[in-house]
């Protein structure tokens, strides 16, 4: 799948559904200070097997050579990086995310000694443009508030052929997974993240659709981790893309009883998508290999 046209204006954010409890900054950073305690072993099982990392690493982010610089955007505890650090010197590799948590998870894994681990912001990143060689960003988008100006910071960050590779959520088209998919976080179509990648001025850019093998591909229910994005940077510097401002300012107060309740609220609708996977696995022992489920 894969599309060439390019626009210079465009709205930041997405257009789907206002609720998303959880695609807020803070929410998100209080909700990663309790999941960071089973990220990798309860999480990931279900979500973004070894697998479907290793292939989306391997294949789609064009990972050739050990000099590689790259940047793991919204890298949380490093399960990405894992897959990073097979193809590319550790030395090269920065990653970056907001919680503080999943990031204490990351710094303890031996196979990540000598990546450069810090906190930052996916809409703000800490870097010159022209800085790397790839960019990965793999189950980070669904809790940014701007979208398109996560994927126009990717731009800028990126050398002249460097390659960004985005890998995040797929939305339902079940009404009932469809529901608690818009009040939890951002669900995207599959247009939708080609459209920014092209509006921030990738070229070749291309959705492949990953999953776990159990999946069968359906996308009946979405899944929390269901594409992979890549584009291509062909000029220096800076996105023409011209944006208002952010959406969320992580600086400016706000109500803590709000934020408790859209936590509280966003959690329980997340706790459907951790039920999703096992309901699916049951139906693939089930249903006879070949017949759709």
């Amino acid at each position: 799948m894969a599309s060439t046209s390019t626009n210079v204006r465009a709205p930041s954010k997405a257009s789907s559904s206002p609720l998303r409890l959880i695609q807020h900054k803070k929410e998100a950073l209080w909700f990663y200070s309790f999941i960071s305690i089973g990220y990798d072993h309860v999480f990931n099982p279900g979500q973004y097997t070894d697998d479907m990392r290793d292939l989306a690493m391997d294949q789609h982010a064009d990972l050739h050579s050990p000099n590689l610089k790259v940047v793991d955007v919204g890298g949380g505890t490093g399960f990405t990086t894992v897959g990073i650090v097979r193809h590319v010197d550790p030395e090269n590799i920065t990653l970056i995310d907001q919680s503080p948590h999943q990031l204490g998870k990351a710094r303890k894994k031996k196979a990540l000694k000598g990546v450069k681990i810090m906190e930052g912001d996916a809409e703000d990143l800490p870097f010159p443009a022209d800085t790397f060689d790839r960019y990965v960003s793999a189950g980070s988008i669904e809790y940014w508030p701007d979208p398109q100006r996560g994927i126009k910071e990717a731009y800028r960050v990126l050398n002249v052929g460097g390659v960004a590779c985005v890998i995040g959520p797929v939305r339902p088209t079940f009404w009932l997974s469809r529901f608690f998919a818009d009040m939890w976080m951002l669900f995207s179509t599959e247009q939708e993240y080609i459209e920014w990648f092209e509006r921030a001025g990738f070229k070749d850019v291309e959705l492949k659709r990953i999953g776990p093998k159990w999946y069968r591909g359906v996308r009946r229910h979405g899944l929390v981790i269901g594409c992979s994005v890549t584009g291509v940077k062909k000029e220096s510097g800076d996105s023409c893309l011209q944006l208002g401002p952010k959406a969320e300012d992580i600086t400016k107060h706000v109500n803590p009883i709000m934020v408790f309740f859209r936590f509280l609220i966003g959690t329980i609708c997340a706790t459907y998508f951790f039920l999703v996977p096992i309901y699916m696995w049951i139906k693939d022992k089930i249903v006879p290999e070949g017949m759709p489920i």
